[in-house]
Order: structure tokens, then C-alpha cells, then sequence
């Protein structure tokens, strides 16, 4: 049985953590549904514990940002989240769904690249660069840690002040055994304004911020 590594696609608009949102686009309607569509990932990703349920509600959530998806043709803004949504859903699912659902996570946020790659202050391409490090690589996956590198960097370069660019980043350059620059960008990235129009995924993410930045101060000791 092969056995691909758990893809976990956290929260994309970053704080960015959903600067995005808060970055109020030229349609209101729009930017209503995809807000509906965060808060419910924000409920399922914080929230629900049983991962059966998390996936359950998931393939729902998927199917409903497939709908806003249709309704604006041409837009980025919801093929991000529903990018987000599939992502999240790959790392719930079983093992012989995992990088099925990875894949169409990529081509949708691809889609959403080649439509505009600046929305949501490098959500795009942080989400890209997550997907491509914690995928394997050839010959199970599409995994590349060049590719990674060079979305995560884009991101922290259209953004260097946000709270999941730098978590993604850090994330990544510890995996690539580089703890004490993983730990700057961990720094800066608990730095972050609080986002009070979205305290679910704030709180969830600085707690995984302080969580990894303990793994890599123990590394450095």
C-alpha cells in the first residue's frame, strides 16, 4: 500500500489568513459568498474534531464553493477557496484519495493563478507552494521543493508581514533543515496584527505558529 504524506493546506488568505477578505474586492456579493466559504473552513478546520466529520463536511463545503465558482466565471477570488477547500479535504481523506484530491486542489489554484496571482496578498501563490512541498515528489507525486521554494518565496515577497505566508514559510525551511531561519520567519510572522474579523483561524494559527516554533527551538538547543 503506498502511503503519501498527510497534505495539510491550512488556512490560504493570509494574514493574509484572509487579508484577502479583508481586502474587499469590486463585487460585494461575491466577496459575501466567499466569506461564507471561509467561515465554514475556519468551523471545520478549528472546530470539528473528528476527522470523518471534518472530511464529510468538507466534500460539502467543496461542492458549495464549486457553485460560487459557476456563478462568477472568471473570478480568482473563489477559485482560491475552493482551491483552500480541496486541499483541506485531500488531508482528510483516505489514502487512495489523497493526491486525487491534491492534484485538482493544484489545477484549481492554478487556474486561479492564471486569472490574477496577486489577490489575497500571495494567498495563491503560498497555497501553490504548500501543495508542492508537502506532496511527494516524483514518482508517487508532483511534489517539487523548488517549486515550493519559489511560490512561498513570492508570497513573503508580496507580503512579508503576514501571519501564514511567514508559518508556510518557516514551515517549509525547517523541513529543509534550516531551523534558525525558520524561527526569524516565525518571529515576524506572530507578529501579525491580531485579525479580529477572523479569530477562529487566527487563534488556530498562532497556536500551531507557537507549536512549531517550540519543534524548532528544541532543534536548536
Amino acid at each position: 500500500m503506498i502511503s503519501f504524506r498527510t497534505i495539510r493546506l491550512l488556512a490560504l488568505l493570509a494574514g493574509l489568513g484572509c487579508a484577502g477578505l479583508a481586502n474587499a474586492s469590486d463585487n460585494p456579493a461575491m466577496d459575501a459568498q466567499v466569506a461564507r466559504i471561509d467561515s465554514s473552513w475556519q468551523h471545520i478546520r478549528y472546530q470539528v474534531t473528528d476527522r470523518d466529520e471534518q472530511y464529510r463536511q468538507l466534500d460539502a463545503l467543496a461542492q458549495q464553493a464549486a457553485q460560487v465558482v459557476a456563478h462568477y466565471p472568471g473570478r480568482a477570488e473563489p477559485l482560491l477557496w475552493q482551491g483552500i477547500v480541496t486541499s483541506e479535504e485531500a488531508a482528510r481523506a483516505s489514502v487512495f484519495k489523497q493526491l486525487g484530491l491534491a492534484t485538482a486542489a493544484r489545477n484549481i489554484l492554478e487556474k486561479a493563478r492564471s486569472i490574477n496571482p496577486n489577490i489575497a496578498d500571495g494567498g495563491i501563490k503560498m497555497s501553490l507552494g504548500v501543495l508542492y512541498y508537502r506532496v511527494p515528489g516524483f514518482p508517487i507525486g508532483f511534489g517539487s521543493t523548488a517549486k515550493a521554494r519559489a511560490f512561498l518565496e513570492a508570497a513573503i515577497a508580496q507580503d512579508p508581514r503576514g501571519l501564514d505566508n511567514n508559518f508556510f514559510y518557516a514551515d517549509f525551511l525547517n523541513s529543509e533543515g534550516q531551523p534558525a531561519k525558520a524561527k526569524t520567519y516565525l518571529l515576524r510572522g506572530l507578529q501579525a496584527p491580531i485579525n479580529s474579523a477572523r479569530p477562529v483561524w487566527d487563534a488556530g494559527r498562532r497556536a500551531e505558529a507557537r507549536a512549531l516554533l517550540a519543534k524548532v527551538n528544541a532543534r536548536l538547543n
